[in-house]
């Protein structure tokens, strides 16, 4: 008998992005589209055009050719930056999607836990969602009753176990989706980066129960940018970049791929970013360039503890706007959210702009209060209504450095916290009460 769990063979998954949804054609319209269709083909190939390229300018490819096995009871990370193909790749695994091209032999019953409350229905109570999801994965009422005690003390959540579950908040929601994920025994389980949305303790006692479903000889899969969970939960790690598998192997050897793949954009302080793809919003403009200057307005990617960054993006508009607001989101890189500005918050609103515009805006963060380390920008303009016209997922990088206002490199090791604040330190100034004498309590005899 085979000692293969998964083997995936050249799997590739191609979207289309950015098409423009077509309008209702009646008979008329179907008609001439016909007729007209040879001239316009002829027209292409004379403007030096091939057939089809403006349709596969909007097409990316999330997986490209991606081959690899997992064998009973192996625990496999998957790492890469954001946009890589990481979550795609276990949505096919799932078969929540299926693969442009190539395929996937999957031997054993799945669980997965792909997002929050990943196939929960809001309107069902906890109670029935643990017994659905239970039947999904297949298993047998008994089952599910002699579990269900396990899952609900895991998740914390008995006094709303009969409460709707659109009721609970999204730390309570992946509370019992994590519990039931983990406790309905399936042979593999594929997890996605949702740990991050618990809190620290619940994040520990989630990895601790992965660590123990690893002991029982399943099979698990896990996305994560938690280098250290990766280390010690995996025995080997799968980097994947630009879709493609770019190491397969060891999991010190494979984060320093992962790492060393993001140094290319650690030494551009002003990048065109028009073409990047990781990208959200309406549409009706876009965030074409960016940069990062220093206080002394020099373009850089390295910074000081405590020292100012100035973020500078350019926008170009599509359509008129009569007034945009704008933000700058920094993460960690584990892409923990660490800052978000916005310029509606202090009361700044730039327009009104026409279609062709090209608008150039700035921000300034007085003062990096983060840990050293290498964080990412994610900035993004949009309507006053909230509607984000484009957002851009890791435009791009910069390293903190242990050097600046502060003695950094006295106390900022990692580990020891995620921000450092400016202090005054001194004797005390303050008339704070004498200690009163302790009075014997007398007892009567």
């Amino acid at each position: 008998m085979s000692d293969i769990a998964i083997r995936a063979e050249k799997l590739s998954k191609q979207y289309r992005i950015g098409g423009r949804r077509e309008k209702y054609k009646t008979l008329r319209d179907t008609v001439t589209d016909a007729v007209t269709a040879p001239f316009r083909r002829a027209a292409r190939l004379l403007r030096g055009q091939a057939t089809g390229a403006a349709e596969l300018d909007e097409t990316i490819w999330a997986l490209k050719d991606v081959s690899f096995e997992v064998k009973q009871g192996e625990v496999i990370g998957i790492i890469g930056a954001n946009g890589a193909g990481k979550s795609t790749l276990l949505k096919v695994l799932s078969r929540i999607t299926e693969p442009t091209s190539g395929y996937a032999e999957i031997y054993g019953r799945v669980g997965s836990l792909l997002e929050v409350g990943t196939g929960f229905h809001p309107e069902l109570t906890g109670r029935e969602n643990i017994a659905l999801n239970g039947a999904i994965l297949g298993m047998s009422r008994a089952e599910i009753e002699r579990k269900f005690d396990e899952i609900v003390a895991f998740a914390e959540v008995e006094r709303f176990i009969d409460t709707p579950v659109k009721h609970y908040s999204s730390g309570m929601y992946l509370r019992l989706a994590f519990a039931v994920a983990a406790h309905l025994e399936p042979e593999i389980l594929l997890i996605d980066e949702v740990l991050a949305v618990g809190d620290v303790a619940f994040q520990r006692k989630c990895l601790g129960k992965m660590g123990e479903v690893a002991s029982q000889g399943r099979t698990v899969l896990f996305v994560s940018h938690n280098m250290g969970a990766i280390r010690r939960l995996c025995q080997r790690t799968i980097v994947l970049s630009g879709g493609r598998i770019i190491y397969d192997g060891d999991n010190d050897t494979a984060i320093d791929t992962y790492l060393g793949a993001h140094e290319a954009a650690l030494t551009m302080a002003l990048q065109d970013i028009r073409d990047v793809k990781n990208r959200e919003g309406i549409g009706g403009g876009r965030i074409t360039r960016i940069g990062l200057f220093n206080e002394r307005g020099e373009l850089t990617t390295t910074f000081g503890v405590g020292k100012p960054l100035t973020v500078w993006f350019e926008i170009e508009l599509y359509e008129d706007k009569p007034s945009l607001n704008a933000g700058v989101e920094v993460r960690a890189q584990n892409g923990t959210p660490m800052l978000n500005i916005r310029s509606d918050v202090q009361d700044f609103v730039f327009g009104p702009h026409k279609a062709g515009d090209k608008v150039q805006i700035e921000v300034t963060i007085p003062s990096l209060p983060f840990f050293p380390g290498v964080y990412s920008i994610d900035p993004w303009f949009g309507h006053n209504l909230g509607k984000r016209v484009d957002y851009v997922h890791e435009a791009i990088h910069f390293t903190l450095e242990p050097r600046g206002l502060f003695r950094a490199e006295r106390i900022l090791q990692p580990g020891k916290g995620m921000v450092i604040m400016d202090s005054e330190w001194g004797f005390s100034r303050h008339d704070v009460p004498a200690e009163p004498e302790a009075v014997e309590e007398v007892r009567p005899a």
